[in-house]
């Protein structure tokens, strides 16, 4: 039987100008459906896991939408709530060469965010689970959300469920000052933690040395020193931190860090050219949660990790379309991209 793994959070409304236009330029919009959480549960689902999303979704032909879309993929939807007035949206520019990308979000009020303390039964959802994921997002969105993620992880570690956290800080969601007390909170039933070249700094003012996230200068030894604080403060089993190096929207350098309170682990450095970089962090995650789960050796796993992520540049949309052993391939050191036939 495959390992039951659950994630919870919010799943949005994605439209975005075809190809590479602009907003202003915009006679339709393209539609998809992502969120931190949901793209995790994909990507787990994809590989095989069992995989559930818990959430908050309207009843509603456009709520109903988003829980199809994740069924089409695989995803169990049991656990969905579906009450609530709307389902949040945000619209994507997809940015090219020295044009950024651009998010425009329109979310308030999104039927997650009315969640209250006491609405999930969390001894039942995670009866079962290996393992339980949430990201920085879903207590952002207030404090009903932030109670339910409390339960949930609570519920967890009473359970044995490996609990893992992206801490995905959003400033366009709150404050660096709520986010280090509400995450600081909920770190201490978190085993393993994920974040990017910033997260650390926001929520919790640890930062990276001589890092400039702008020009891509990357300091390894500085990371090392952040997952090391990260692990002394919480007591966490891992860090893992991905690196991206920004050349331009369309190319980057990609790679990542994980350590384990014994010893640091770095992963090789990947060349991206971007058809689409929204759920890169996630999809890093879903592959460092399937290989802790398949008892991969740390380094092993990190590259999974990595090399799943770098394959979810290449597809449009927030999910990341692959299976296990498209990402064992690139793994292995097969990055060509020759025609399989």
């Amino acid at each position: 039987m495959a390992k039951k793994v659950v994630t919870f959070g919010e799943i949005m409304l994605r439209l975005s100008p075809p190809g590479y236009q602009r907003f202003v330029q915009a006679n339709s919009f393209d539609v998809v459906y992502g969120g931190g959480e949901a793209n995790v549960a994909v990507s787990l689902a994809n590989y095989g896991l069992d995989a559930y999303f818990v959430s908050k979704i309207p009843k509603h032909e456009i709520g109903q939408c988003a829980v199809d879309h994740l069924r089409r993929y695989g995803v169990h939807t049991d656990y969905i709530i579906r009450d609530g007035d709307r389902l949040g949206i945000y619209f994507l520019e997809i940015g090219a060469s020295q044009r950024p990308s651009k998010v425009v979000y329109d979310r308030a009020g999104s039927a997650i965010a009315q969640v209250k303390a006491g609405e999930f039964d969390w001894d039942r959802i995670l009866d079962g689970a290996a393992w339980f994921h949430f990201t920085g997002i879903t207590p952002a969105l207030g404090d009903g959300p932030a109670a339910a993620t409390l339960e949930a992880v609570q519920t967890a570690k009473a359970k044995g469920v490996k609990v893992s956290a992206d801490l995905n800080y959003r400033k366009k969601l709150w404050t660096p000052e709520k986010a280090n007390q509400v995450m600081g909170k909920l770190m201490e039933y978190v085993d393993v933690a994920i974040g990017n070249e910033e997260d650390a700094e926001k929520v919790f003012g640890i930062k990276a040395g001589r890092t400039d996230v702008t020009s891509g200068q990357i300091d390894h030894e500085g990371y090392q020193q952040v997952a090391r604080q990260l692990v002394e403060r919480f007591g966490l089993e891992k860090v893992a931190i991905t690196l991206r190096e920004s050349i331009s929207a369309s190319d980057n350098n990609w790679s990542a860090m994980l350590y384990d309170g014994r010893g640091f682990y770095r992963s090789r450095v990947y060349k991206v050219h971007i058809v689409d970089r929204v759920g890169g962090g996630d999809s890093f995650a879903g592959g460092l949660i399937y290989s802790l789960l398949a008892g991969k050796t740390p380094q092993d796993a990190l590259e999974f990790a990595v090399a799943a992520s770098a394959l979810k540049h290449s597809i449009f949309g927030d999910f990341n379309l692959v299976s296990a052993a498209e990402v064992e391939t690139l793994a292995g050191g097969d990055a060509s991209g020759r025609v399989q036939r």
